[in-house]
């Protein structure tokens, strides 16, 4: 005889799944219409209420206008404000899996619950490619397709192919081991340079973007479960390639192998209140041609390479009351064309290779006229400060830099050979050797 109670609970279990099944339809069928945000979030719209939409979309795991526990539910949700002109994305607690990255929309605020708003990146597979992939092909043909899925991210590369010749994208249809890529490839990524695609990809992203925001979230990169380490040029735990404007605010970035937080070529983007811990790569890096960059009130812990990376040709930046310690290279690095940035208030510790150090580049490429003022840099590997390179113009003014009785930092300031007028005003130095000015050597 059948049980009234446990039939009705079953007739609600199939109800609510359809319901989640169409409303994630409904989102995407529905973000299939721009005109219907033709004037919304225009930069000189007819009044202040068209210039800022107030859609507001909530996601969940048990409970949301989306519900869901992967990138899709996210996704769905981001596409749908972003072509309503902008808005909010309101993530619940709990851990979301992602099988790609959650792709960023202008205007759209993506916002979670602090540390109970987990987005966690799947686990890497690998293969060599079997055929040479080509510039300008978007496609990919694998010697062994397990886990290259339809919807999933990808990274393609090679030994010598990275950096910014390095493709990510998601794969979009299939053939046996031949899948094709939302993005065109950046190089030839050849066979016999040990070409091969992985599902690696940021965590969170967004490209040719401004007034996007990311706050209150958790980005888990799962190294234990992605083995092969990338450069921040084409991803990290959280990534922008021209992304301008955009905010990243009281997020925590965690075991991404690469780099924490990244934004090439990404103009007046702000950081503020973030946590970078345990990356492989960078803790913080302001990428290539990345101009007014403003990095504040952010940590950057145990990361396998610079705390806080300048990259070329990053000028007019602000890095402020920021703490770097116990990081594998430098707490800080500045160098090719990083002209006219502004260090201070940070606090800068335990550095394997140095506290900070000026990148040896020559005249033209130098990192000229930087004011370093305020800051703390104490028990560092080897030297407080390195000013390397025909470095020009650059101030040192009022910093306290301290050996506090580790006998790591044995020399407080560096100058090396090539560098310009240094000004140095008002520093508290403690260490063996408190000034090495190279310059005066013959």
């Amino acid at each position: 005889m059948n049980n009234p109670r446990r039939q009705t609970l079953q007739d609600n279990s199939l109800r609510s799944a359809w319901n989640v099944k169409h409303s994630i339809a409904i989102l995407l069928f529905l973000a299939t219409f721009p005109a219907l945000a033709n004037d919304a979030g225009r930069r000189h719209s007819e009044n202040d209420l068209l210039a800022r939409p107030a859609i507001v979309v909530t996601v969940g795991i048990n409970a949301g206008d989306i519900i869901g526990n992967d990138n899709r539910s996210l996704q769905a949700a981001v596409d749908y404000v972003g072509n309503l002109g902008g808005g909010v994305v309101e993530i619940g607690p709990g851990e979301f899996l992602m099988r790609d990255s959650l792709h960023l929309r202008s205007r759209v605020t993506v916002r979670g619950a602090g540390q109970k708003t987990v987005l966690k990146k799947d686990r890497e597979q690998r293969s060599l490619l079997a055929v040479d992939g080509d510039f300008g092909e978007a496609a990919i043909t694998v010697q062994n397709p397990e886990g290259f899925n339809i919807g999933r991210g990808v990274y393609v590369a090679s030994k010598t192919m990275r950096n910014f010749l390095g493709t990510c994208g998601t794969i979009l249809n299939s053939r046996s081991n031949y899948f094709t890529l939302s993005h065109s490839l950046n190089a030839d990524i050849l066979m016999s340079d040990g070409g091969f695609a992985a599902t690696i990809y940021p965590v969170i992203s967004g490209y040719n973007l401004e007034d996007a925001r990311v706050e209150n979230l958790t980005a888990d990169g799962n190294r234990a479960e992605n083995p092969t380490k990338v450069d921040g040029c084409r991803t990290a735990g959280i990534f922008f390639y021209h992304g301008d404007n955009c905010i990243i605010s009281n997020c925590f970035v965690r075991d991404y192998n690469g780099d924490g937080i990244s934004f090439q070529q990404s103009n007046d983007v702000k950081v503020e209140g973030c946590v970078v811990e345990r990356c492989a790569g960078f803790g913080l890096h302001p990428g290539s041609g990345s101009q007014r960059p403003s990095v504040k009130n952010s940590r950057a812990i145990e990361n396998g390479e610079d705390g806080f990376f300048f990259c070329w040709r990053v000028r007019g930046g602000v890095a402020e009351r920021n703490w770097l310690e116990n990081n594998g290279g430098y707490g800080m690095s500045i160098g090719h064309k990083d002209s006219d940035n502004f260090v201070r208030k940070n606090t800068i510790i335990g550095n394997k290779l140095g506290g900070v150090y000026w990148r040896g580049e020559t005249e033209p490429m130098a990192a000229h006229r930087t004011t370093f003022e305020d800051n703390v840099v104490r028990d560092n590997e080897g030297w407080g400060l390195f000013v390397n390179g025909a470095t020009r113009d650059t101030i040192i003014r009022s910093n306290v830099i301290e050996d506090s009785g580790s006998g790591r930092q044995k020399t407080g300031i560096r100058i090396g050979k090539q560098a310009g007028e240094v000004t140095m005003e008002g520093n508290t130095i403690k260490a063996a050797n408190q000034l090495q000015d190279e310059r005066w050597k013959k």
